[in-house]
């Protein structure tokens, strides 16, 4: 992998990270396009530089992250609360993403299973088209945040989005938007943490003796700062717009990048 194929890749993983349109399938797309094969140390390196947004997430919402601390500390009962939210809503992924680790990587890491999951995305944003909740972030219970977590699941298949899911499950269950969209951010901050971890332990080894230690650094800088811009515009975009162009995106992606497959151009894989 050169230095500029891991910027391209670095600032495609921060752009699309916590867009509802899913980094992963752009990764996927991103890697094919650039001519490398999948392989053990490429799935690796897709997952390990969302280091870098998590490093944004954390600058620009240190506030909130800081009450958590507090709250981890005693010190602070709304940030206690907040805390056993998203340790409740991190759980069921925690879980089934463990056990289904292995299988998921053989069956759906390709091109293909992306293009539907980017369609069936699409359709749930335009099914809850104008479906708002109400309750803000310190109104989330413990069940519903369990509910959020179950969503979250979805988002293993590569080409939901982590973010949609979490996102439009928070709306569903009576949750604003802008507090679903910060409770999805957060959430993220343990959800992807633990995956990168993992998979920097699993297949760390691989990957830098495939890219070594340049390439890994340039995608890591390049995913926190497009995250930093990516999550900033996306919760200004909201304030005043929906989900919908997202919807428009992903299904404007899946008819180019399906078309492709069917010619041949690009691998179902």
């Amino acid at each position: 992998m050169t230095l500029f194929e891991a910027l391209v890749l670095g600032v495609v993983e921060g752009i699309t990270e916590y867009l509802p349109v899913s980094s992963t399938g752009h990764l996927l797309l991103a890697e094919r396009a650039l001519g490398i094969e999948r392989s053990e140390a490429a799935d690796a390196y897709a997952i390990c530089i969302q280091a870098g947004a998590i490093l944004a997430v954390l600058g620009l919402y240190r506030a909130r992250v800081a009450q958590i601390l507090q709250g981890l500390a005693g010190r602070d009962p709304a940030g206690r609360r907040l805390l056993a939210n998203l340790v409740v809503a991190f759980l069921p992924a925690a879980v089934i993403g463990f056990l289904l680790d292995d299988t998921i990587d053989a069956l759906l890491f390709g091109l293909r299973p992306v293009v539907v999951a980017w369609v069936a995305g699409a359709v749930a944003i335009f099914a809850l088209r104008g479906r708002k909740g109400t309750r803000s972030l310190d109104d989330i219970d413990l069940r519903t945040a369990a509910l959020i977590g179950f969503c979250q699941c979805l988002a293993m298949w590569p080409g939901t989005s982590r973010s949609l899911a979490t996102i439009l499950g928070g709306v569903v269950f009576g949750v604003a938007l802008p507090a679903a969209v910060e409770f999805s951010f957060l959430l993220g901050l343990l959800t992807l943490g633990a995956a990168t971890s993992y998979s920097a332990l699993k297949h760390g080894g691989a990957m830098f003796e495939a890219f070594g230690p340049g390439p890994i650094v340039v995608g890591f800088l390049a995913a926190g700062l497009s995250a930093a811009v990516a999550v900033k515009w996306l919760v200004g975009w909201l304030q005043s717009h929906g989900m919908e162009v997202f919807a428009v995106w992903r299904l404007g992606l899946a008819l180019v990048v399906g078309s492709l497959i069917v010619a041949g151009v690009l691998p179902a894989g």
